[in-house]
């Protein structure tokens, strides 16, 4: 009998054009077949435990079930140089939730992803957070193959951010709703309020819009002066949203074949370059102006600045549910080489890497 292993290879060697085959292999079912566990960089200390309270409905018996009606899906990518910031959205998700059992997270990896093989980052995410209830599953970079164009940075081609197109294939059809998070963000409001936003009909994604943002520059000129493509926002007044936080509804997603809508826009920017950044456009294009509106206070982006080495930025005015190092700079990266933004000291009691010098974590400051 063939082993999961060599069915994964076989998987992630294929080209898949159906959306059955784009549905990656749960991690639970790859068999562990050796190798260094965790990689020196991937260290970290075991978080506090966060429980339900009386008040919290479950009607789950079977915890590693991700088809149950209490659950709070959040979608998440795990990569090698974000993992840090990962661990420390997971950790501010779960101490803010008022049911923190109820949340079901969904990570998704490429085998390129990751120093280690896959088996051993599910352990890594199993040390951390003992209690947590997630999936982890790998997305066939391959369906991306001569798809993506080069962008103003280099760190906007990793396959990993396209992951967000095929979550409607990637997640088990029972997940017909699902909060995409990007790794480099805090959450600090109860995540259930976000899950709880409704989406009017006919709209698939709900995201806070900034529509004083300009527009037009997210395009080339070559788009713009091409009516047949600058058609799509007749009927549309379409502005600017993040894609790094976004409530998703997978069902229509899916019924609407938004990915292979998606899809024919990248093909159409490597044949005519109307875009530069990357996997923002194609989602634009494809929801821009049929958006569900979410107050701005859950996504407070921008804090990592912009493509000016060092600069800093404080947050918007407001209320604030979620704080997000969109831009250049990281939080970790520039706290460890102690040239800090303000704001990065909001991140700081968050991080869970155990430097060399580091034993334990003080989970009161938590």
């Amino acid at each position: 009998m063939t082993s999961p292993l060599v069915v994964l290879v076989l998987f992630l060697c294929s080209s898949l054009p159906s959306s059955s085959a784009i549905r990656s292999f749960p991690i639970q079912e790859i068999i562990n077949n050796g190798g260094d566990l965790i990689t020196d960089t991937s260290r970290f200390s075991e978080a506090p435990e966060y429980r339900n309270g009386p008040e919290c409905s479950v009607s789950y018996l079977n915890t590693t079930s991700s088809c149950e009606p209490s659950h709070v899906h959040i979608a998440m990518t795990l990569d090698k140089h974000y993992l840090r910031g990962s661990m420390a959205a997971i950790l501010s998700v779960l101490k803010h939730a008022s049911c923190p059992e109820n949340v079901f997270f969904h990570f998704i990896a490429t085998t390129n992803s990751v120093d280690s093989m896959p088996s051993q980052l599910s352990e890594l995410v199993r040390s951390t957070f003992p209690s947590l209830y997630f999936k982890l599953y790998l997305f066939n970079s391959h369906l991306l193959k001569n798809r993506i164009s080069s962008s103003i940075r280099e760190a906007l081609e990793n396959p990993l951010n396209y992951a967000r197109n095929y979550l409607g294939d990637i997640l088990e059809i029972c997940v017909d709703r699902v909060i995409y998070l990007d790794s480099d963000l805090l959450v600090v409001d109860d995540i259930a309020k976000l899950w709880r936003v409704s989406l009017s009909k006919n709209r698939i994604i709900g995201a806070p819009e900034y529509c004083k943002a300009n527009f037009t520059g997210y395009f080339t000129n070559r788009f713009w002066s091409d009516p047949n493509l600058a058609r799509v926002f007749l009927t549309r007044k379409p502005c600017y949203f993040n894609t790094g936080v976004m409530v998703m509804d997978l069902k229509g997603f899916r019924e609407r074949k938004c990915r292979e809508r998606i899809e024919r826009w990248m093909e159409v920017q490597k044949e005519k370059r109307i875009y530069e950044l990357g996997s923002l456009p194609p989602f634009l294009l494809e929801f821009g102006g049929n958006v569900e509106p979410i107050e701005h206070r859950w996504n407070q982006h921008g804090l990592g600045g912009d493509n000016v080495m060092g600069s800093c930025r404080s947050l918007h005015p407001g209320p604030v549910s979620l704080l997000h190092w969109s831009g250049r700079g990281k939080p970790w990266s520039r706290l460890d080489a102690k040239n800090a933004c303000p704001i990065d000291h909001l991140w700081a009691p968050y991080d869970l890497y155990l430097h060399s010098t580091t034993t334990t974590i003080d989970s009161e400051s938590l």
